[in-house]
């Protein structure tokens, strides 16, 4: 029962950790543009710190996820835990969420690169045109989600 357990937990810690990839690269965005913006001016922003901090926000917000999901799981009752398992593993909204947000990550991964070449690092063009597509690809899951375009309910077998 025990390998059970830690089955579940590192899969809803692996779930933990994308969600909170996903998020922070939503939030850094605007955190930084805004906090650049405000406190040092116009003059100051870059776009390498854009992407720097997207990228950065991504891996804070991964290592953050992960550790709350371990926390929450890995000292809860199994038979709970299996359950949750279980409703995350059939949940196609957030099936559909992830899909559309590793597909995002590896085209803007791709593309920014190819697009800004010489206007940053290349390590910040990578990781944040990653963290930038993963962004837009949960805008697009929301955008679908909320025109009605919502995915199909799947039941376990």
């Amino acid at each position: 029962m025990e390998t059970t357990h830690s089955a579940d937990t590192e899969y809803l810690v692996r779930k933990g950790s994308n969600y909170g990839y996903r998020i922070f690269s939503i939030l850094s965005f605007p955190a930084y543009t805004a906090y650049i913006l405000a406190r040092r001016g116009r003059a100051s922003f870059s776009l390498n710190g854009l992407l720097q901090s997207t990228w950065i926000g991504g891996f804070v917000g991964a290592a953050g996820g992960g550790g709350i999901a371990f926390a929450r799981y890995n000292f809860t009752n199994p038979e709970q835990v299996r359950v949750k398992r279980m409703e995350t593993a059939y949940d196609t909204g957030q099936i559909r969420a992830e899909d559309h947000a590793t597909i995002g990550g590896v085209l803007f991964a791709v593309l920014t690169p190819a697009v800004l070449w010489n206007r940053a690092r290349i390590i910040n063009l990578i990781l944040g045109g990653a963290g930038l597509g993963s962004s837009v690809g949960m805008l697009t899951h929301w955008t679908r989600s909320v025109s009605g375009d919502t995915p199909t309910v799947l039941a376990p077998v």
